[in-house]
């Protein structure tokens, strides 16, 4: 088995790009308090907003979905689950909320990583939540043909209960040396507990779940406020070109796992980016209408855009009243409606209108 030492990170040169988003993310950090302090009422309504689509985007990427408006009544305790998928959306929501309000006191030890699993699995009535896996296996590729093929084969089982122990105790001590950059050393441990694969099943939501823990460990909350999970699922072609690129030559200590770093470094750079718009929308509650913060937000978008969005985007107004400003919008000319039912979006109407 392949040895785990995040100290090395240290030794490594890292290229203008990493070090740009760095930077950046950093000075974010540090403004993100001063949001936190000026605005806490406000800003509840984003974190009801991103659990709704942690949630959601997260066991989409899985294949794991249901409706939109399930979703929200599965979100709030309103129902029971009707299907396996939505026992699976049940699992992460009770995850999520427990790292949502316990993060620093959820250590990164594999005895926790396992009580995780167990509540991730355990509305499924899956035996082997909470265990490791019990037989090997395989990261595979579906060709075009429709042929599939093993892509990658993870450590197996009878290796996986000291692996993890290892980039656990790796990570604690590197953390603690503070040597590394967190933003480096939290992808890292990610892209080797990836290549583990160190569950039956679970993994991808796991690795996200892990994700947004050390990042609020770390102090980097934004996961609370705009959904990192969501921003994911945005660009999950990147994101699977990228765990593809992350396990070549990992058995044997030459991997590499910048590209995974990279991508993920843009991922919470993105959402602190919006993160910054939506604290903007909400500071100009005070001096316009919600008509006027609607406006100001439909005028800036390229391409369609849904209700659901703009709902999203402008936490300071009301469901109610932000459809009413999208009506009236649209009958003055700004944006037009295009599509019925669940199938509706809006585009700007200078985008369609000679």
């Amino acid at each position: 088995m392949r040895s785990f030492d995040y100290m090395q990170l240290a030794k490594k040169m890292w290229d203008g790009e990493i070090l740009s988003y760095i930077a950046k993310i950093h000075e974010c950090k540090g403004r993100q308090q001063l949001f936190i302090r000026q605005k806490p009422v406000e800003l509840e309504r984003l974190v009801e907003i991103a659990r709704i689509q942690s949630t959601e985007a997260s066991n989409k990427i899985e294949g794991i979905i249901t409706t939109s408006t399930r979703i929200r009544q599965l979100m709030e305790d309103k129902t029971t689950p009707r299907s396996r998928d939505e026992r699976e959306i049940i699992g992460y929501r009770n995850v999520l909320n427990t790292i949502h309000e316990n993060h620093d006191y959820i250590p990164v030890k594999p005895a926790y990583i396992l009580q995780l699993h167990r509540d991730l699995l355990k509305p499924s009535g899956l035996s082997y939540g909470g265990h490791f896996k019990n037989t090997q296996n395989y990261i595979n590729e579906t060709k075009s043909d429709g042929t599939v093929v093993t892509r990658f084969t993870p450590l197996a089982p009878f290796e996986t209960p000291a692996a993890v122990e290892a980039i656990c105790d790796s990570y604690r001590y590197t953390l603690a040396m503070e040597t590394v950059d967190p933003l480096i050393l939290i992808p890292a441990f990610i892209s080797d507990f990836l290549c583990i694969h160190p569950f039956n099943d679970g993994n991808g939501r796991m690795s996200r779940l892990l994700t947004l823990l050390l990042l609020y460990q770390n102090g980097y909350e934004v996961g609370k406020f705009i959904s990192i999970e969501k921003q994911i699922e945005n660009t999950k072609d990147t994101y699977y070109d990228v765990l593809a690129r992350i396990d070549i030559g990992w058995h044997k200590e030459q991997n590499d796992p910048t590209p995974f770093i990279k991508y993920m470094l843009q991922v919470i750079l993105a959402c602190y980016t919006e993160f910054e718009e939506r604290v903007g929308l909400i500071s100009n509650r005070g001096k316009s209408t919600v008509y006027d913060i609607v406006k100001t937000y439909v005028s800036e978008k390229v391409g369609k855009f849904t209700s659901a969005e703009v709902i999203a985007a402008c936490p300071s107004g009301s469901r109610s009243a932000i459809l009413a400003a999208l009506r009236r919008l649209a009958a003055e000319q700004v944006i037009v409606k295009c599509g019925t039912g669940r199938n509706t979006f809006y585009v700007r109407w200078d985008a369609i209108k000679p």
